[in-house]
């Protein structure tokens, strides 16, 4: 049976410890600092198990035959990998892509890691059986998973094994025929609250001396010894749905985790102890770009969001016939479109990969750099057409409620495409989209959770085709040469 919201809600009333605010949260289902987002990742399975939409957002499993999310497909084709986005677009409509770490996020990492399994085998047979073995558990079961793959940070001037503290960073203390247990710090726990189980692995460059730091495990969040820590709930100080559209319903959280000697069994264990296959596991078997490929048809449906917010800030000040306004708007659609374009071109020019069919890594690559200035030029564009209007909106919906303070919001909220109660509608939804914590964060998560701009660049410049372009110069420029002189040969 297809999963659905009900069978998550049970699944996360396990023995997970997650504290916040100097508190240990009993039930993230009920607990009014996550109730909300957890209530928004259930909605995600009942979407899919809705009867009319089945068979665009699930297929059936290899194994058991059931039917389980596509995000845990690994397409074959063209049509298959179209197929798959659609659903994923289809999801990220939800939320209006504000929740990043949706349950088809860390799926990808996982069919990434799937379709390279030859990468993991050729490195370690019982490696790449677990990894085998996970993912069948895994996709049957439609797991909501979260990752951790950042150190925390302190002395980012040395490697992991060089911190004043030799458990900041979460490493493996110690191995038996059983498994291996691990200890210390990672962050970022993203829709960690949410998910049934965490993979814990490492992005960063790792040097001689990091051995046991260069492992990827996954294990439930409930496991003895897991604690997470969360940041402050936007959702818990919403006031309400009108006054916080956004925040009180789609505030994915984030945590840092701390594995307080957790054990995890070797069939859990992907990577151990090996610098080689810690950077292998997400350029050689395409884990990177099949993840980030979701990321960024999430990052269009946000941004085709926030387009529509921008065009709907124009008209209710009136200002949509000004030349200046419709050229800000023209530029910023452009990059908007830019984004979906890329995504339909890294699917047309995707390639045959161990029988798989994968996005052209080139493009994602390419979509990586530009997202990250293209999202805070939408969010300055939102700022500069509001003006003062996010700011002079009623304190909160109950203003509307007392008929002295409703009589002034009508005199003063004005506009000529809609009522009092839709300007402040509108730039309430703004300001939470752009100016509030959740705003803020999303500003600061859209522009650095590739990785900084140095790592986004370089991996441009290192899976670019060089040997073309160079190739295209040098043909032209055999076609001539000095009076006298020989031409080259062409090249056969």
């Amino acid at each position: 049976m297809v999963k659905d919201g009900k069978r998550h809600l049970v699944s996360l009333r396990d023995s997970r410890t997650i504290y916040i605010d100097g508190r240990k949260v009993s039930d993230v289902t009920t607990d009014n600092a996550f109730a909300n987002a957890v209530a928004t990742s259930a909605r995600f399975y009942d979407y899919q198990a809705d009867a009319a939409n089945i068979e665009a957002m699930t297929f059936r499993s290899p194994k058991t035959g059931d039917a389980v999310s596509r995000a845990w497909q690994l397409p074959r084709n063209h049509r298959e990998l179209v197929e798959r986005r659609e659903a994923l677009t289809r999801w990220a409509a939800m939320t209006c892509g504000m929740v990043g770490r949706s349950p088809d996020h860390v799926a990808s990492t996982l069919v990434g890691f799937r379709m390279g399994l030859p990468a993991f085998r050729d490195n370690d047979p019982a490696r790449a059986a677990a990894v085998e073995s996970y993912f069948d558990y895994a996709r049957d079961n439609d797991l909501y998973l979260s990752y951790v793959i950042i150190n925390p940070q302190s002395d980012k001037a040395k490697s992991a094994s060089g911190q004043p503290d030799a458990h900041l960073v979460a490493s493996v203390v110690d191995e038996d025929s059983e498994g291996i247990t691990i200890r210390g710090a990672k962050m970022l726990a993203t829709s960690g609250i949410m998910a049934n189980e965490i993979l814990v692995s490492g992005f960063n460059a790792l040097q001689a001396g990091d051995e046991a730091y260069a492992f990827t495990a996954v294990t439930p969040v409930g496991t003895k010894g897991l604690t997470l820590m969360s940041r402050r709930s936007y959702e818990q100080a919403a006031t309400s749905t009108f006054d916080y559209p956004l925040s009180s319903q789609f505030d994915e959280n984030d945590a840092v985790v701390y594995f307080d000697d957790v054990k995890i069994p070797w069939d859990r264990v992907f990577v151990f102890k090996d610098l080689k296959m810690a950077q292998a596991q997400w350029h050689d078997t395409r884990a990177h770009v099949i993840q980030n490929y979701q990321c960024m048809i999430r990052l269009m449906v946000k941004l085709k969001f926030l387009l529509g917010l921008a065009r709907k800030i124009a008209e209710i000040n009136n200002i949509i016939n000004f030349p200046q306004v419709r050229e800000t708007l023209g530029l910023v659609a452009a990059k908007v479109n830019n984004i979906e374009a890329l995504i339909v071109a890294m699917e047309a020019a995707g390639e045959s990969f161990n029988g798989f069919y994968v996005p052209n890594r080139t493009m994602l690559c390419t979509a990586q750099v530009i997202a990250q200035t293209t999202y805070p030029e939408i969010v300055e564009a939102i700022r500069t057409l509001s003006g003062g209007g996010m700011i002079m909106v009623p304190s909160s919906e109950a203003d509307f409620e007392t008929p002295e303070t409703r009589a002034i919001i009508e005199k003063t909220q004005r506009s000529v495409v809609t009522t009092s109660e839709g300007r402040v509608k509108l730039m309430k939804l703004a300001w939470d989209a752009v100016g509030s914590e959740f705003g803020s964060r999303h500003l600061q998560y859209e522009m650095f959770y590739s990785g900084p701009t140095f790592v986004t660049r370089g991996n441009s410049f290192r899976f670019f085709d060089w040997d073309g372009v160079k190739g295209f110069v040098d043909g032209f420029m055999d076609t001539y040469a000095l009076p006298g002189e020989a031409l080259r040969p062409a090249a056969e």
